[in-house]
């Protein structure tokens, strides 16, 4: 099979495309608005995932030594702390004390003890990690020589990463189904277009043409199709977005974050072109297969 047969298969689905655009413009608006409404809740829950990171306090992780850790035991732990890659701060008990001091109403209280009784302490950054590996950090570092409580408030983010994860499954369900139709239309046009040129096909058949030769402009057909409408949908998901982007920006600006909408970026629009392609190819492939099938040898 040389690239000249590719060639003219090509050349015939874009001729195809070009000779019935009505139809052709309403194949892509069903294709579009199949693969826009999974992909707007895909990128939906990215800005969720990026305001809810702007908006919360950036996680941190308390680490609390034991009263009687001596200065080559807090180096050790600081050293456990580097080689985690998580950014932290020394806090030193006597520091902690007269931060405690300058609190109202606790001068007179912490100046009557008999001794200091906070602990050195180093508070860990956890930004940009997920739930999972705060908690997996939090249990390593419980088990660390010295430290005798690690304290950490993940509820917050275990509400976030539960949501988040109940929205993927959501928008992988909904894709799914959008998908199975993006098919079953790509199909039906397929075999619309070979019912109408069945003594075309039947003639190739004759003389001696293979099923790949003639499926093969067909699923070109299907391909284009998919990525034209892929194209679409990031057009429509990204218009919405950005008529989205003003009120959002507002009620973000309310709550102190600079945040802003975003649209699809050009990963996720090339996801898209690729995912409509695929289908459509599909689409067409199986329409074909079952047509020439049912057709006498």
């Amino acid at each position: 099979m040389s690239l000249a047969h590719h060639h003219q298969a090509l050349t015939t689905a874009l001729v195809r495309l070009r000779d019935a655009p009505f139809n052709a413009l309403l194949s892509l608006l069903v294709i579009g608005i199949a693969l826009a409404l999974p992909a707007a809740g895909w990128v939906a829950l990215d800005n969720v995932r990026l305001a809810a990171s702007g908006l919360a306090e950036a996680p941190e992780v308390s680490l609390f030594l034991e009263p009687g850790a001596g200065r080559d035991e807090v180096k050790a732990v600081e050293q456990k702390l580097r080689d985690a890659g998580a950014p932290y701060r020394f806090v030193a008990k006597d520091a902690a004390l007269e931060r405690l001091k300058a609190r109202e109403g606790l001068a007179d209280l912490v100046a009557n003890l008999p001794k200091n009784p906070l602990p050195d302490a180093f508070v860990a950054d956890m930004a940009g990690r997920d739930a999972t590996a705060v908690e997996r950090f939090v249990k390593t570092a419980g088990e660390w020589p010295r430290v005798a409580h690690v304290q950490f408030d993940s509820a917050w983010m275990r509400r976030l990463d539960a949501f988040l994860r109940l929205g993927r499954l959501a928008v992988v369900l909904l894709a799914g189904v959008f998908g199975v139709g993006l098919i079953a239309a790509t199909f039906n046009t397929i075999r619309l277009q070979m019912l109408a040129r069945a003594q075309e096909i039947e003639v190739a058949r004759l003389i001696g043409a293979t099923p790949g030769f003639v499926s093969r402009p067909y699923a070109y057909y299907g391909a284009l199709q998919g990525i034209l409408g892929g194209l679409l949908a990031a057009a429509l998901v990204a218009l919405a977005f950005f008529f989205l982007s003003g009120p959002v920006g507002e009620l973000t600006r309310l709550y102190g974050s600079g945040f802003r909408l975003r649209g699809p970026s050009m990963a996720e629009v090339g996801a898209l072109c690729a995912a409509g392609a695929l289908l459509g190819w599909l689409g067409a492939r199986l329409s074909v297969a079952l047509y020439l099938r049912q057709q006498p040898q």
